[in-house]
């Protein structure tokens, strides 16, 4: 029998990865699915009904991998077009993006709102600064579609929602906000800004933990079902419907039932996966014994796990801090 070579089984293992992360954006992009989160994560949203947020004031179909992040790929919130050529390789792209309306208002105000579905907490720098990043080119962009020559009152707020499928066990089942707040540190503490003036953008960070969870949010609960690691879609399917009222359609059915199948294959994929981890972080270890044994310093060490293995230098921290605990 002829052995899969390893590089074919690392891109198979990718293209797997890719479909089911593109199946998990375009569930996460359903309306009723999405109301759920508005209504239990957005102030605007709390008074309404998850059919009401999803029947009048989600506008038009939410976009899943279309509009690019970076400046010189220029973003558009009205009249999106696709055509826009990046001057970089690679274009960064926005998971899930849709406008709303704000219930209670006079005006049509809309809320321009990303979902990023994010399985790395630590991708090697602060995910929240990069979120803050994400709703300030999505204000910035909104320079010459939704005002121009100095008419920033009409600027609309944002949200950068960010779903947490693999969070460290401290931030499991939990929501952090981000946003911009008023303190008034010297003078008459009665005078106040309109908070509508400041209140521009909001992060949030949607922390899952496992199916079957009892949590105080029922969108974590919503998301514990629906990005769980359980391969029986008809489960899902039924937990959709019967615990959360989100009907099922043939869509849904056919997009829950793809990440079952690609989660099994990638679970499979990575039980080979999380021994051959199981070696290198031997060797790592051994390493960091080995250095120790020649009385370097904690710095040096680190310096020389980068060098040896490439890793990032907070990868190399944790390695160093795990043979300590060993020891």
């Amino acid at each position: 029998m002829e052995l899969e070579n390893p590089l074919a089984k690392e891109i198979r293992a990718a293209e797997s990865r890719a479909q089911y992360d593109a199946a998990c954006k375009r569930v996460l992009s359903e309306k009723r699915i999405l109301a759920c989160i508005m209504k239990n994560c957005l102030e605007e949203y709390r008074d309404c009904t998850t059919q009401e947020i999803a029947e009048q004031y989600i506008e038009g179909m939410p976009q899943v991998g279309q509009e690019p992040v970076y400046p010189d790929e220029a973003p558009r919130i009205r009249g999106m077009g696709n055509e826009d050529v990046s001057l970089r390789e690679g274009t960064v792209v926005y998971d899930v993006r849709f406008t709303a309306l704000v219930p209670g208002t006079g005006e049509p105000i809309r809320l321009i709102i990303n979902v990023e579905a994010q399985n790395r907490f630590y991708p090697g720098y602060p995910l929240v600064k990069r979120a803050l990043f994400y709703c300030s080119r999505l204000i910035s962009a909104q320079y010459g579609t939704e005002f121009t020559h100095g008419h920033y009152e009409k600027i609309k707020k944002v949200y950068s929602i960010w779903i947490c499928s693999n969070p460290p066990q401290d931030r499991k089942n939990s929501i952090f906000r981000y946003r911009v707040a008023e303190d008034i540190l010297a003078g008459d503490r009665m005078v106040r800004e309109d908070k509508r003036n400041y209140d521009l953008l909001t992060v949030l960070f949607l922390c899952l933990g496992q199916m079957g969870d009892e949590t105080e949010n029922s969108a974590l609960d919503l998301l514990n079902v629906l990005l769980s690691t359980e391969n029986d879609p008809d489960e899902k399917l039924r937990r959709l419907k019967e615990d959360f009222q989100i009907p099922t359609t043939e869509e849904i059915d056919r997009e829950v039932s793809l990440m079952c199948n690609l989660s099994q294959g990638i679970e499979d994929r990575g039980i080979q996966k999380g021994i051959q981890k199981g070696i290198r972080k031997g060797e790592i270890l051994g390493a960091v014994k080995t250095c120790r044994s020649l009385q370097m310093s904690e710095d040096e060490i680190v310096r020389k796990l980068r060098e040896l293995f490439s890793l990032t230098e907070e990868e190399a921290k944790a390695y160093t801090a795990a043979e300590s605990e060993e020891d």
